[in-house]
């Protein structure tokens, strides 16, 4: 009995001390989790671009692609073999040549809103990594398509009040299943101006002329300069007649519809601010109108409608980067902060993580074109993770927990790999990247064989077509997965498989900040 009963606390003694040890490990595993948490790496000093990421690069090529699919216009130097020219009368009736431009998604019009933004995250893009895009021979590119955006947005702008933000009608449009190469209907036109304003658009085009002055000033100063006459104009306008086009134009509200246009005013005015120098610019973003429109200490999702987390990111960059009068201002500072809250909302174990993702992690927001939340954010993170590597700024504190540069490229990378196949469906959501992609693409040019003859409504077959689409819309980035993370390819599901080119825009953005291990920041100028 007393042998037993020594064995018994023997065993009750281990169990005990067995117990402690667990906690024990545990506790410092906790303790160094945090410790690292708290001191994050910063990883070495950014420099020229150095090994490209295959993967990425290889990506860019592709994506980079889509801009020549919506080509509208006579096409020079033709790189898609299935399109031709097309839409050449394009703003004849004004007498003007809209010819130019991009088709906005599967459809032919050309929304002027969605476009200028398009323009606008591609000089962004270049302007931050065209040398990283170099490494792959894409810059040319993407100054090429570029180009093809502004050359029709100076068009659209004849004199200082009156821009034409529409060329097509999208109810006629809808109703044809057709090649743009074969559109005999008419092309209406719609335009702001005094009496019928818009000032998101109207500044939405002057970021877009802004940003690309920039893009071509060494290499096209007489071009870059027309730009930035272009971009102050419209900018007055905007701000003088202050009025949302979704009002003085109710038509548009079927398509691209706006919530307001506080947003794209800061967002005019801090690429004017980068373009010019002028402090005139940074006094706009950081005086009243920045108090009234920046919504500080409130994080919002990036997007063609919303500019709010791209202005906060791009003014981060005058606070880290910007001479001291400038980057100490304290409503400098609350951009900053609102950025960080943008980017803490981002990093899944942030204490602020935003819950609007898939449970394998992608950023999810809207069941229509699901993908442009996750890419844009993405986009952004990169962004301000080289913003932190170049300046040497070692932490960002989310909710009193740290994170790095490397916590926030991480986060960039697992959602471009998660569009790249990464993901439960095993299909990358990039068209011609991978093995298995959307053959199916909501888009008329894709879906039509070259050679048919079709008019507007003969077409039809081809959408109910249960062959894939006879070309592929190399590059389009489509809708995407629902939120449970499933992808219906059928190319009447216009939610899920209808690209559009301000996605392309962003996904260029992010592919180009990826490409290499990380890239210095250097100046606009």
């Amino acid at each position: 009995m007393g042998e037993r009963s020594r064995k018994k606390g023997w065993c009750g003694w281990f169990l005990v001390l067995l117990v402690a040890a667990v906690i024990a490990v545990a506790v410092v595993i906790t303790v160094r989790k945090r410790s690292q948490n708290s001191e994050p790496e910063l990883g070495p000093v950014p420099g020229p671009p150095g090994q490209v990421q295959k993967k990425y690069g290889d990506a860019l090529k592709i994506a980079m692609q889509f801009f020549d699919v919506q080509k509208s216009g006579k096409l020079v130097d033709n790189k898609i073999s299935w399109r031709g020219d097309s839409a050449l009368k394009d703003g004849s009736e004004a007498k003007l040549d809209l010819s130019k431009g991009m088709y906005d998604a599967g459809d032919h019009i050309k929304f002027g809103f969605p476009l200028a933004f398009t323009a606008t995250v591609l000089s962004w893009a270049i302007l931050e990594y065209g040398d990283q895009m170099q490494t792959v021979d894409q810059l040319e590119p993407a100054q090429d398509s570029l180009k093809w955006i502004t050359d029709y947005l100076i068009e659209a702008h004849p004199s200082e009040n009156v821009l034409y933000i529409q060329v097509g009608d999208p109810e006629k449009d809808h109703g044809c299943w057709e090649r743009p190469e074969a559109m005999t209907e008419k092309r209406p036109l719609i335009q702001v101006n005094t009496s019928s304003p818009g000032t998101e658009v109207a500044a939405e085009t002057a970021a877009a002329m802004a940003s690309a002055s920039l893009v071509f000033k060494s290499s096209d100063s007489t071009y870059s300069s027309t730009l930035l006459k272009h971009a102050k104009q419209l900018f007055t306008f905007a701000d003088k007649h202050r009025a949302s086009y979704s009002e003085s134009i109710p038509e548009v509200q079927t398509y691209y519809n706006s919530t307001g246009y506080e947003d794209e005013l800061l967002w005019a005015a801090s690429w004017l601010y980068h373009a010019t120098g002028d402090k005139s610019y940074f006094e706009y973003v950081t005086g009243e109108n920045g108090n009234d429109f920046a919504k500080f200490g409130s994080p919002t999702w990036f997007s063609w409608d919303n500019k709010l987390a791209g202005t906060q990111v791009l003014l981060s960059r005058v606070s880290f980067f910007g001479e001291k009068d400038t980057s100490n201002s304290a409503s400098l500072n609350k951009y900053r902060k609102t950025a960080e809250a943008v980017v803490c909302g981002l990093l899944p174990k942030s204490p602020s993580a935003t819950k609007s993702r898939t449970d394998n992690g992608l950023i999810w927001v809207s069941e229509w074109n699901a993908l442009q939340h996750p890419v844009a954010s993405a986009f952004l993170a990169v962004l301000y993770s080289d913003y932190m590597l170049t300046s040497r700024t070692a932490k960002l504190s989310c909710s009193g927990e740290s994170y790095g540069p490397s916590d926030i490229r991480k986060f960039a990378i697992s959602q471009v790999d998660y569009i790249l196949g990464d993901n439960p469906m095993k299909m990358s959501y990039l068209v011609g990247y991978g093995n298995k992609y959307p053959e199916y693409v909501h888009h008329r040019g894709a879906s039509i064989p070259e050679d048919a003859t079709t008019g507007c409504k003969t077409g039809w077959k081809w959408l109910e077509s249960t062959d894939p689409n006879p070309n592929v819309a190399v590059g389009a980035v489509v809708g995407g997965p629902f939120l449970n993370e499933t992808y219906v390819d059928s190319r009447n599901n216009s939610m899920q498989g209808e690209p559009t080119t301000y996605n392309s825009a962003v996904m260029v953005g992010l592919l180009s900040g990826l490409i290499t291990t990380s890239s210095v920041v250097q100046s606009f100028t």
